[in-house]
Order: structure tokens, then C-alpha cells, then sequence
């Protein structure tokens, strides 16, 4: 087998599709997110969920501190919200406007195809990124088609 490279991989595992999710936390200036689509469930017995954090996102410390964070599935109208969670728009700005509750001290963004709200069980160093485990303490469902992320794009 010949090594891969980086962009190479990256092309690859583009052709899986994932949903898309923005991870919600809050800290004592307010609430925080990121954009992600590595998230899956882990464990049935006992209710698990993975998310991987880029070991660079402002949003990883505050999950560490705050112990806790919500993954808000979205909808395929909702690519706008992707792009603003993604971008490096100060942490501050990011839910100006965006409407939202708070459930047990975690931002839930209104209108989400999903929300799952976990505290924090562990963390595992992952390369460039580090893996959260996250105990399942709360689990909504709504209506519609889910965001996806697919060949470098988001696609409904």
C-alpha cells in the first residue's frame, strides 16, 4: 500500500455523508457553538454520544470547563446556521439574533431537526482533534429533512 495524503483522505471519506450539528455549550459570557458533522452515538447501555472538537475551536475549552453540551441536528433550511457556527465569528456574536432556549445550562437552538444534550464524560487526544464523550441526559425530536455534509458542500 502507498502512504495517504491528507488532501487525499479528505477527498475519500467526503463521499460519506454526514449530518450536520451545531455543538452549543455555555459559559459565564454566554452561549458558545461550533459546527460539526463528526458526531455519532457510541453506546445504547449506557447512552452515549461522540463528537470530535478541531483541538483548535473556542468552543472545546468551554465544554471542558462547563462539563456539558448540546449536539443540534439540523435542517436542510438551516445551511445559513452551519456557515455562521463555522466561521470565526467572535464567540460573542455568534447567537446574536439565532433564537434559542437553555436546558440545564445547554444552548438549544429553536427549530433543530434533533437535539441531544450531554454531560461531558471524558476526553480522548484524536491527532488535530480531540474526541468528546458525552453522557445522553436529554434527547428531542422534530420534523423535516436533515443538512448534510457531502463532497465539500452541504447538500439537503
Amino acid at each position: 500500500m502507498r502512504r495517504v495524503e491528507p488532501d487525499r483522505f479528505r477527498s475519500v471519506m467526503g463521499r460519506f455523508a454526514t449530518g450536520v450539528t451545531v455543538v452549543t455549550a455555555s459559559s459565564p459570557e454566554g452561549p458558545v457553538g461550533l459546527t460539526a458533522n463528526a458526531v455519532c452515538s457510541l453506546s445504547l447501555d449506557p447512552l452515549l454520544l461522540l463528537v470530535c472538537f478541531d483541538n483548535e475551536a473556542r468552543t472545546l475549552p468551554v465544554v471542558r470547563k462547563a462539563g456539558r453540551f448540546g449536539v443540534n441536528v439540523l435542517r436542510a433550511e438551516q445551511e445559513e446556521l452551519a456557515r455562521l457556527f463555522a466561521s470565526k465569528t467572535p464567540e460573542s456574536e455568534k447567537f446574536a439574533g439565532i433564537p434559542h432556549t437553555v436546558h440545564d445550562g445547554i444552548p438549544v437552538i429553536e427549530g433543530v431537526l434533533a437535539w441531544v444534550g450531554c454531560r461531558l464524560e471524558r476526553v480522548i487526544p484524536g491527532g488535530d482533534h480531540t474526541i468528546g464523550i458525552g453522557a445522553v441526559e436529554a434527547a428531542e425530536a422534530g420534523q423535516g429533512e436533515p443538512l448534510l455534509w457531502f463532497r465539500g458542500g452541504y447538500r439537503a
